[in-house]
């Protein structure tokens, strides 16, 4: 299933991309006599049960009932399908390929920062290149939607705990990043993690080490790899963030970007301007699409 949060004639809701149409989950929730969260954000707090619950509803409809509670994907607009994450966990250097690029030794442990959740953006909103930053950069990432609370959280057991994944894209800004010396200003600016298009369950996803994600700007490959480089694969990574800290429903991990990143093109770096179109695509999910655009001048008034 893959989860999708949306505007419909100016109206939000959430549903399930079905083909070309979306299935509006709380109306058809209502047409099987059932009754989930009016809003995403309700149905996520309910974690890996409220997923189940909405498979179930989707899987018993009628073909009358999803027609009654379809609407066709190009009359609706996409929105980040997590609208407020309780935290935005993100890991760096977790592919030996991009670590290599930048000179730096593959970590024996997670290495984690942080994002706020004024960062996220969805799919077809657009990336603001603040007015003072000269080096913009992408990063392609495979994100997991944590559906369960959980601590210390054995890796056999990860699995039980995500709910699914979605398209990640750590924009950065390497000018700050690099000269603060740490990563957490220069890549928590407003718009700087745009995800989506989509939420697709973890049912769905198949073996979430062997997918394929790629980074594209204008088109053009930067970034063409495997979720199979990462150093940490993906229970791992939940089993070692849920020993630092409690994951609760709706918490997002970005698990790490692969090699091709802008800063270390060669022979120069290939970063991104106002006008770029970035686009993250991982295998069973999508593609996530996003501009550039440049900051508006501050109101001095």
């Amino acid at each position: 299933m893959r989860l999708v949060r949306f505007l419909d004639s100016g109206a939000e809701s959430y549903g399930v991309l079905d083909g070309d149409r979306v299935l509006r989950l709380p109306l058809l929730s209502r047409l099987r006599g059932r009754r989930l969260p009016p809003g995403i954000q309700g149905l996520l707090g309910l974690g890996v049960e409220g997923v189940r619950a909405a498979e179930e509803i989707v899987a018993h409809s009628t073909e009358s009932e999803r027609l009654e509670a379809s609407l066709d994907r190009g009359e609706v607009r996409l929105l980040a399908p997590v609208p407020s994450p309780p935290k935005i966990i993100c890991l760096g250097l977790n592919y030996r390929d991009h670590a290599k690029e930048g000179g730096k030794s593959i970590p024996d442990e997670p290495v984690i920062f942080m994002k706020p959740r004024t960062a996220i953006v969805g799919p077809e909103d657009h990336v603001v290149r603040p007015s003072f930053v000269r080096q913009l950069d992408y990063e392609a990432e495979l994100a997991v939607v944590v559906g369960r609370r959980g601590r210390h959280i054995p890796p056999p057991e990860a699995e039980g705990y995500i709910l699914g994944y979605t398209c990640f894209n750590d924009i950065s800004a390497r000018d700050i990043q690099f000269r603060d010396g740490q990563w957490t200003r220069g890549k928590s600016f407003d718009t700087f993690a745009p995800i989506g298009p989509c939420i697709t369950t973890a049912g769905q996803i198949g073996d979430p080490d062997s997918l394929r994600i790629a980074s594209r700007v204008n088109g053009e490959v930067r970034q063409s790899s495997s979720t199979g480089n990462m150093v940490f694969g993906v229970r791992e990574v939940v089993h070692q963030m849920s020993r630092v800290m409690t994951l609760e429903p709706g918490d997002i991990i970005a698990t790490g970007t692969p090699a091709g990143v802008g800063i270390y093109a060669k022979p120069e770096p290939r970063l991104l301007s106002p006008g770029d179109v970035v686009e993250v695509e991982v295998e069973g999910i999508g593609t996530l699409r996003n501009r550039i655009v440049e900051e508006r001048p501050e109101s001095t008034g």
